[in-house]
């Protein structure tokens, strides 16, 4: 979760990330890791620390909503719009969905597509002392212009016993007037941490009757609280969930048979896992040729950007790859979409790369391979 962050390294902490990078590197390896060749980097947004979400318009735009400071949250701002009209080359400036008041920030979201082709989102963020002490309500906000002008109209009802929600990952479309969207409770002090999915009956203006998304027990043999959970609906008997754990701080694949009310392990993975530790969190997206794309922060070791593919709906994945080896030391949180032409645009956040010393979100045009 965002809200965890060292801000000063002190030699003693230098010599833990040391030890706990090759304790990572002797963790077992699914398969053989595979390097995409031909990537082209591009430093999209610069002093932001991002956090991006992606979204292709019905013309073909690509929006950014990001978090536009370069720092981990831990000052005042905004999440803003950015948009590429050039398949991720360049990206301009377009406006704010909700401003944030002083002593605060607004860097949690969701968004997306509604039904009648607005962008949507929800935007959560911090307040109080180091913008830690607590978490500022949900604003809905949408626009009809590509992120330009935004409405502010709207409201999330709670689950019982949560006192905030925070969003996270994409908005999903449904049919209709109705959406779906991912959000957490967080309590300081509490254990767990609770995922929840979130409906909207009237295109996403009003957001509530959760759907809690469930402990499942690990390759670790720990019982694990999602967190920030990536969704993908590819039918409505077939949605897959892609949960960062908070204990064993890794990926677990859950699906849904019956439109996102239940919540289950697949047979076919056993515990679920889909990634090694600090792997997270994670994007899901159903490509051109009806593949599902998995990609995923990886956040130890030289750092980077990782994917996996399934050509099953999810019941088997592919050896992992990664898109990008970039070495920050604060860097991940992909969201990808994908061109006409096959073209994968993957976006991400990082505090440094091999040529570039600042926070940014940096944009990955990537292929796959064949298999």
């Amino acid at each position: 979760m965002k809200h965890f962050l060292f801000t000063i390294m002190t030699l003693t902490s230098l010599l833990a990330f040391f030890l706990i990078s090759q304790s990572f590197a002797q963790q077992p390896v699914f398969m053989e890791t595979k390097i995409i060749e031909n990537a082209e980097n591009i430093i999209a947004v610069d002093n932001v620390c991002a956090w991006p979400n992606l979204t292709k318009m019905p013309d073909g735009t690509i929006t950014a909503l990001i978090f536009n400071k370069p720092s981990h949250g831990l000052e005042e701002g905004n999440a803003v719009c950015y948009v590429s009209k050039n398949g991720g080359r360049s990206w301009d400036y377009m406006g704010i969905p909700v401003p944030y008041e002083p002593g605060t920030n607004r860097m949690n979201l969701a968004a997306g597509l509604s039904n009648d082709g607005s962008l949507v989102t929800l935007v959560s963020g911090w307040g109080g002392k180091g913008f830690r002490e607590y978490i500022i309500p949900n604003v809905v906000s949408r626009s009809q212009d590509n992120g330009r002008t935004w409405t502010r109209k709207g409201s999330v009802k709670l689950p019982e016993g949560e006192p905030v929600l925070i969003p996270f990952g994409d908005i999903v479309r449904l049919g209709g007037k109705k959406l779906a969207a991912s959000a957490y409770g967080y309590v300081k002090g509490r254990k767990n941490n609770s995922a929840y999915l979130l409906f909207s009956y009237d295109d996403g203006y009003t957001w509530g009757d959760a759907v809690y998304m469930g402990i499942f027990k690990n390759k670790y043999g720990e019982y694990n609280d999602f967190n920030e959970v990536a969704t993908l609906r590819i039918r409505p008997d077939r949605w897959l969930a892609a949960a960062r754990t908070n204990r064993s701080s890794d990926l677990e694949l859950v699906v849904s048979e019956d439109e996102g009310k239940t919540w289950q392990v697949p047979e076919t993975l056993k515990n679920g896992t889909i990634s090694r530790r600090s792997e997270h969190p994670a994007h899901l997206l159903k490509l051109n040729d009806g593949r599902i794309l998995l990609t995923y922060g990886i956040r130890w070791g030289t750092q980077g950007i990782g994917a996996r593919v399934s050509e099953n709906e999810g019941k088997t994945w592919s050896a992992p790859m990664v898109v990008i080896s970039h070495g920050g030391t604060d860097s991940g949180y992909p969201a990808s979409v994908q061109l006409e032409d096959g073209t994968i645009v993957t976006a991400y956040y990082s505090n440094a790369n091999k040529n570039h010393t600042r926070y940014h979100m940096g944009c990955v045009r990537w292929k796959l391979p064949n298999y």
